[in-house]
């Protein structure tokens, strides 16, 4: 075959790799990002091949030099793309936090949205309830129980710590990390049953956290509960929220795989989960942090704790709701 017609044939195909290389070499992620538009990241393996033959081809029939020299530079700089270094352990977790597990949330909308539902709608309900009839809250909790609520929360007792009794900042902090990611853990994992497992653990947790909320509001400890519970709640309540959204998932690849088969299914989701439950664990961390070291200052003013709660219960959602997008990284 003549270069002439060896060219014309394939030239279109080199421009084409050639420009994404150049978006993929970029350091502008918007560039990066654009390289899909000319071609799919999982079409660059065969691209690349091609390319290998077709310099194999050139090199044997003595093409020109230029076009054995383009074609190597081409050749070479794919490789540099197929067999780069992985990113630093650093860059990986700023990417996963900042990108990958926003863009999972999102595409498991449904399920965060069913949890979301489960969980606030009965801690909603239970505290409108006991505005009306206060003395159901015995329905809920025994005396022992209540009195330890009561304890915690007393104005007259809260001149120096919120929320609990004794214990140092670092001692809270260890208790709250094991109570939190149990919860957190036991909403994701009971998924397993089904989902329904998740959707009672929700509405309890939902009608316990309401239940608190709800009697000590009723009694007159309103304000030094809410006080405490505004710094930690938007990172704590998302996470439950987030982690029985990848219960419900887990459990509907068992109740409907769809053209899946099961095991299939429950593998997929179960790797999806897992994702999920990495970035629930660092929420719960952190609302345990603030739980321990801020939430429970008894001399802060309140309203410089209700702004800061409400600045997350803004930041977190935001956060959900436009990190990753437009980012050209593919998911790890």
């Amino acid at each position: 075959m003549k270069q002439d017609v060896f060219q014309a044939r394939h030239a279109a195909e080199w421009d084409t790799f050639e420009r994404w290389l150049a978006a993929r070499e970029a350091l502008r992620r918007k560039d990066r990002a654009a390289a899909d538009t000319i071609m799919k990241a999982g079409d660059f393996p065969l691209a690349l091949r091609r390319l290998c033959q077709q310099l194999a081809l050139a090199e044997r029939r003595d093409y020109s030099a230029q076009l054995v020299r383009r074609l190597r530079d081409l050749a070479q700089r794919g490789h540099q793309v197929l067999y780069k270094p992985g990113a630093p352990r650093l860059r990986r977790v700023v990417d996963f936090f900042a990108a990958t597990f926003p863009r999972l949330v999102r595409a498991q909308w449904r399920a965060m949205a069913a949890s979301a539902a489960l969980f606030f709608l009965p801690l909603v309900g239970v505290i409108v309830l006991l505005h009306f009839r206060p003395e159901l809250i015995h329905s809920l909790f025994g005396p022992e129980q209540l009195a330890q609520f009561e304890n915690m929360y007393d104005p007259s007792k809260t001149a120096e710590r919120l929320g609990r009794t004794d214990g140092t900042d670092l001692q809270m902090f260890g208790y709250y990390v094991f109570n939190n990611v149990g919860i957190g853990f036991r909403t994701f994992a009971s998924g397993l049953i089904a989902g329904i497992g998740a959707v009672f653990v929700l509405v309890m947790n939902g009608v316990i956290i309401g239940g608190v909320a709800g009697h000590l509001t009723e009694i007159g400890y309103g304000e030094p509960f809410w006080h405490f519970v505004a710094g930690h709640s938007a990172p704590e309540l998302l996470a439950i929220v987030i982690s029985g959204g990848a219960g419900l998932q887990i459990g509907m690849a068992l109740i409907a795989p769809g053209r899946r088969t099961r095991g299939r299914a429950l593998v997929e989701s179960g790797v999806i989960g897992a994702k999920l439950v990495l970035g629930v664990f660092a929420l719960l961390v952190f609302a345990a942090f603030v739980e321990a070291y801020w939430s429970s200052i008894a001399w802060m003013p309140g309203w410089i704790k209700v702004t800061v709660g409400l600045s997350l219960w803004l930041a977190i959602p935001l956060w959900l709701w436009r990190g990753g997008r437009g980012r050209a990284d593919a998911e790890s």
